[in-house]
């Protein structure tokens, strides 16, 4: 026999809680009316008769024969005869008033019983909607459904309903977004392996090539001067992919100091930028430091200004920015380049993907790789014709008091 439904036992228990104690008090009432109602006869008129017959008798052992007894003695007897009629009616009308009563009783259940299973189901339907609602939110979240829950029930139940509702979505949120970082954790991993391996597989014979290469500088005729400058170069570039293959493999190791960005900014524009892009610096006096790596950082940076030499043709102008807000320190660096296509923007930190002849697409991986292991996060905004802005945000670094405590 299958179980009954969550609001058909709820439903149940809601409607014994009500019948069964009007049933009980109706059918009381009814039995205690049934039972009072022949000994209520009517005191009223007996008294009467009781004071007439009282009189009378005294009128009599006083006067006996006089016309005050007489009149005395009429007037008893009219009032028993009327008290006796009165009772033959009460009589009539209690014998029928207990079944009267009963009806009345059994009436008054069945409109509380009704009223009753109104409510009961009003109730049942209150707390088992949002109930099996939630219920079968969690099977969603169970799957890792990474639809939006639903949104058009926000006024069924108790408004503590609606409050466990925000905080399954909130919940259901926090679990996607870890869900995506564990895949996104993975995947780089699995990139970053693949990097090591193939930077592992490009220096072993590259280091014999550029010997080889620097040897046949110093000893081969002009005749062969060319075909030797085109193996140089070519040899350089592939060191130049290796090298940044095995920087992608491999996460920022080593101690970690504080960092002041301005300070990392000038250092890195001074060796990186050539002479014919002009830049600006635009460093917020009280912006606090960070907690890093200097060189991971000083890398990433470099990376992310030699984009902006490309975008900008190696003739334009570079605006770097650091700015402190909500305990985060954000170094964002703008070029007025080509910009980048909407569809594209959100693919330029994956490993890979790059725009320029014969890049390997790994520089902003390697920039979001780094920012994330200091536990910053990336951004980034571009307009075609306007150029590119990209946002690295780090956690603001605040130093530790050594003063002993108490210290003046």
């Amino acid at each position: 026999m299958p179980k009954p439904r969550f609001r058909t036992r709820l439903f149940a228990t809601l409607v014994l809680f009500a019948f069964v104690p009007a049933i009980v008090l109706t059918l009381a009432w009814s039995a205690m009316a049934a039972r009072m109602l022949p000994q209520l006869s009517g005191a009223a008129a007996w008294e009467q008769v009781a004071e007439s017959g009282s009189r009378a008798a005294r009128l009599a052992r006083e006067a006996p024969g006089s016309a005050a007894a007489r009149k005395a003695l009429n007037e008893h007897e009219q009032l028993l005869g009327e008290s006796r009629v009165q009772a033959r009616r009460f009589s009539f009308l209690s014998q029928r008033a207990a079944v009267l009563f009963l009806v009345v009783g059994l009436v008054l259940t069945l409109v509380v019983s009704f009223i009753a299973s109104r409510v009961a189901g009003h109730l049942s339907r209150q707390l088992s909607r949002p109930l099996l609602e939630l219920v079968g939110w969690t099977e969603r979240i169970a799957k890792g459904e990474r639809l939006p829950l639903p949104l058009q029930s926000e006024s069924k139940g108790a408004p503590e309903f609606g409050v466990l509702r925000e905080r399954m979505r909130k919940m259901e949120t926090d679990l996607d977004t870890g869900r995506q970082s564990v895949i996104e954790a993975e995947r780089l991993s699995a990139f970053r392996e693949s990097a090591r391996q193939v930077a592992h597989e490009l220096k072993n014979p590259l280091t014999p090539i550029r010997f080889a290469v620097a040897t046949l500088r110093q000893k081969v005729g002009p005749e062969l001067r060319e075909i030797v400058e085109v193996l140089d170069a070519e040899s350089a570039r592939l060191e130049a992919m290796a090298r940044h293959f095995a920087q992608f493999g491999r996460l920022p190791e080593g101690p970690t100091s504080e960092v002041d960005l301005a300070d990392l900014a000038r250092e890195t524009i001074r060796t990186t930028l050539p002479p014919s892009v002009t830049h600006e610096i635009q460093a917020q006096a009280d912006a606090p430091h960070v907690r890093g790596q200097h060189d991971a950082l000083m890398r990433a940076l470099s990376n992310v200004l030699l984009n902006a030499v490309d975008a900008t043709a190696g003739c334009g102008h570079i605006v770097t920015r650091i700015a402190s807000r909500n305990g985060e320190v954000t170094l964002a660096v703008r070029d007025n380049g080509t910009g980048i296509a909407a569809e594209v923007l959100d693919r330029i930190w994956e490993p890979y993907v790059t725009a320029k002849t014969g890049g390997t697409g790994l520089g902003l991986a390697i920039v979001k790789q780094t920012v994330l292991s200091h536990g910053g996060r990336v951004a980034a905004t571009s307009a075609l014709g306007e150029g590119t802005e990209i946002l690295m945000h780090f956690p603001a670094y605040i130093a530790q008091s050594t003063e002993p405590a108490g210290a003046q």
